[in-house]
């Protein structure tokens, strides 16, 4: 830990080294809002003969930098067919120092700007950037994939990413290149949400009028994240509107929400105030709605789930990109199907910091958050699940812009947690976990692009204190631009993390997973599915990511994307099956596999996933398919995880309509294979023989039924598809509101999908039948 520490303070310090240069830098930013103009294309021209000196994007933030600029006379040149032309004369009479800049592109009167369905910044940094298992969304892009009770959600954009597997319309599960949920982190400005998704899977604890930016990585991914081992999905929030107010208002059978923001501060000249607030809040109807609009569905009992969503950030901006953001949230959710009940609630806060020091060339991004999330589950005729963590985390990432499109990222972070867990196997053996852990991680990613390659090494140094262990994290991505319009690429590396989930075999299909921290009461030996033994001292969970592709832009509007994926996981954690006894004294002969709350096991992933995008003006298309298959070993069998799905099909189709593209008409079709189960072969009398060995068990009875189980995930649900339409209207005001109708039907043609069953009353739960549903929203 002291050697982490140490090293990272000296790559801190040697950070003021690199201002031996002179550099340019800034940020470019909207006029009208004081929004950030992400990835947008900005060149520094020899003054004497307009000829191109260097070129970048800017980020995420909307920073740009040149190091290394030579004495001379530069011009910084912006253009975007959306935004006027900026010119900027810069003259370097200094061989050290930097040059901060601040650019505000005022919008063009004669054209309006649409947005893209896939971010346009993709395009833009293909050739710089390795974009391996990487899938960037913006807003826009997000509410061209058809919505569910006339709702735009980013869960719908994550359903359609190649390699992810989705439950269904219920439970809320994500599964990504044969990773559990629990695998994938999902961040949102730097803080880790443990339960993004709602228990009626068509919605999200996000809001889609707030977000700026989505990167999903579903393998691959730099060292810039840690403490996950299957996916990463960052999303970003916008600020609120720092020239004027304005929000927007929604209702459907679904839900209602509401999202309003403003500025703080005051009013200097044409200049955004310094300061905004945004607001956002949404709560389910369907407790209200669903019995009279949708009695086809639970025998006209209506939908019985209820949700509300409340977030809040405010944001103070200082010169020179520099930025300090405060929020906080609370979500909570319920369900009741009547043969079982799950209820989750969370809450949290943080801040988020932007600094641009005067004397390095250095961007500095910090966070510190925290937050608590609690969850239950009650099944009938069993006894009751509970989970919770709570927890912080404080970040330092520092970035270093090099010359032709290079960079350097390091940074490190600090986190801990505390989680309770407790449930019950088959045998109604308890079983529980309660503990506190820290993390602590740094990371340093370097990355180099030359006219052909782009090569991007990184690692990253994990340690958890709590279970004495360090893991050693190289990775590295790479991309060959063979021509202009074919590259080939490929990443890889070696990935960690603590958290672990216990699900029951008791269900078809798992709607309560619980969270604890790497459990230690393991197994003291384990044999993987190749024959090598280990010892293992801790529960945390480990794999290795192997993945290759190729992108192909088989005209200006069409593309494919092709990968191959392999993911060894050597080491999962996962809930003991086998468990017979209590882990006490006297039971000290007994083997680890049968009296451990928790069991080591193994397995892989591999697959390959197609991506065929085409976009133009008023059509675009999104076809994808997955070949995957995944296997676990427990040390005992090798068998198919509950979320093992072979082949599955997303299409997504758009096209605008009228002169002035304000009619959007959007299909989505999805099919997927059957998800395998473990199927009930009887069902046997609890006895506790009370009288010892002298109980007579042929007439004693016991009114506590246990289910007795066939091979473990030996059969297999029915396939899964499902249809959705959805059309939009948008009307825009002379004062420049809008008001826009959606009407959306959900499984169109009413699939009947299997969602869940209970094996002690056998009562089966169906997917959603036929939803049509319409709703209006009002923008301000």
């Amino acid at each position: 830990m002291k050697l982490l520490l140490s090293a990272f303070c000296v790559i801190f310090l040697s950070t003021f080294a690199f201002c031996q240069n002179y550099t340019i830098r800034g940020v470019v930013t909207d006029q009208a809002s004081g929004d950030p103009m992400l990835f947008e294309k900005v060149k520094l021209l020899n003054a004497s003969d307009s000829s191109l000196f260097a070129g970048i994007n800017t980020d995420d933030n909307g920073f740009f930098s040149f190091p290394k600029v030579p004495k001379g006379s530069y011009i910084v040149k912006i253009e975007n067919q959306s935004y006027e032309v900026l010119t900027d004369l810069i003259l370097v009479s200094e061989a050290n120092g930097i040059k901060n800049v601040q650019y505000r592109l005022d919008k063009r009167q004669d054209v309006k700007k649409i947005g893209e369905v896939i971010v346009s910044a993709e395009g833009k940094i293909k050739k710089s950037q390795v974009l391996i298992s990487k899938i960037s969304l913006d807003k826009a892009g997000i509410e061209r994939i058809p919505s569910v009770g006339a709702e735009n959600d980013i869960i719908g954009a994550f359903s359609v990413t190649p390699g992810v597997v989705t439950t269904g319309d219920q439970g809320g599960q994500l599964y990504v290149r044969g990773g559990t949920p629990i695998q994938n982190k999902i961040l949102l400005d730097g803080m880790t949400i443990y339960s993004p998704f709602h228990s009626i899977g068509f919605f999200s604890v996000f809001e889609t009028e707030l977000i700026k930016s989505t990167d999903i990585y579903t393998g691959g991914f730099d060292a810039e994240y840690g403490g996950r081992i299957s996916s990463i999905m960052d999303i970003t929030y916008r600020d609120g509107n720092r020239q004027k107010f304005g929000g927007k208002v929604s209702v459907s059978p679904f839900m209602a929400k509401a999202v309003l923001e403003g500025p703080i501060g005051k009013k200097k000249g044409a200049s955004p105030r310094a300061g905004s607030y945004i607001l956002s809040a949404k709560h389910s109807l369907l407790d209200y709605t669903s019995k009279n609009l949708y009695r086809n569905v639970n025998e006209g009992e209506g939908m019985p789930f209820t949700f509300t969503d409340i977030y809040g950030k405010m944001t103070f901006n200082g010169d020179g990109g520099t930025k300090f953001s405060a929020f906080g949230f609370h979500n909570r959710d319920s369900v009741n199907y009547g043969a079982a009940d799950l209820d989750w609630q969370a809450s949290g806060g943080g801040i988020n910091f932007i600094l641009v020091p005067g004397s390095s060339p250095v961007f500095i991004k910090g966070h510190l958050t925290g937050s608590h999330y609690k969850t239950s589950f009650q099944e009938v005729g069993t006894e009751e699940r509970f989970s919770s963590i709570g927890g912080f985390d404080l970040g330092f990432d520092f970035t270093y812009f090099l010359r032709k499109e290079g960079q350097l990222n390091y940074g490190i972070n600090l986190g801990g947690f505390s989680t309770e867990y407790s449930t019950f196997n088959q045998l109604k053996r308890k079983i529980e976990n309660n503990s506190f852990s820290t993390e602590v991680g740094a990371y340093v990613s370097y990355r180099m692009v030359t006219p052909r390659w782009v090569f991007q090494p990184s690692v990253r140094v994990q340690a958890y204190p709590s279970s004495s262990s360090i893991s050693f994290e190289p990775r590295a991505g790479l991309k060959f631009n063979a021509t202009e319009k074919f590259r080939l690429k490929m990443s890889g590396g070696r990935f960690s993390q603590n958290l672990t989930s216990a699900s029951s075999d008791r269900d078809v299909v798992n709607l309560f997973n619980g969270l604890l921290a790497a459990p230690d009461n393991i197994q003291q030996s384990f044999v993987n599915q190749y024959g090598r033994e280990t010892n293992p001292r801790n529960g945390l969970q480990f794999a290795w990511h192997a993945i290759a592709g190729m992108e192909i832009d088989l005209t200006k509007q069409l593309s494919l994307n092709i990968e191959g994926f392999y993911k060894l996981f050597d080491q999962l954690s996962d809930i003991n099956r086998n468990k017979l006894y209590d882990d006490t004294p006297e039971n000290s002969k007994i083997p680890d596999e049968e009296k451990k709350n928790f069991l080591i096991e193994s397995g892989d992933s591999y697959g390959l996933d197609f991506l065929l995008k085409y976009s133009k003006s008023r059509l675009f298309i999104w076809a994808v398919y997955s070949l995957q298959k995944s296997t676990r070993w427990d040390g005992f069998q090798e068998y198919a995880p509950v979320f093992d799905r072979r082949h599955n099909i997303n299409l997504v189709g758009t096209y605008l309509f009228d002169k002035k593209k304000s009619t959007e008409l959007s299909i989505r079709w999805n099919f997927g294979s059957g998800l395998p189960f473990t199927p009930t072969s009887g069902y046997f009398q609890l006895d506790n023989f009370g009288n010892g060995v002298t109980t007579d068990y042929t007439t004693s009875n016991s009114s506590e039924v246990a289910v007795d189980l066939a091979a473990f995930n030996t059969s297999r649900l029915p396939t899964y598809h499902r249809l959705d339409l959805t059309v939009k209207k948008a009307i825009t005001f002379k004062n420049s509101t809008v008001l826009e109708i959606i009407a959306s039907i959900t499984n169109l043609y009413n699939r009947r999908n299997i969602f869940y069953v209970n094996r002690v009353t056998n009562d089966v739960i169906n997917q959603f039948p036929i939803l049509p549903s319409i709703g209006i929203s009002f923008k301000f």
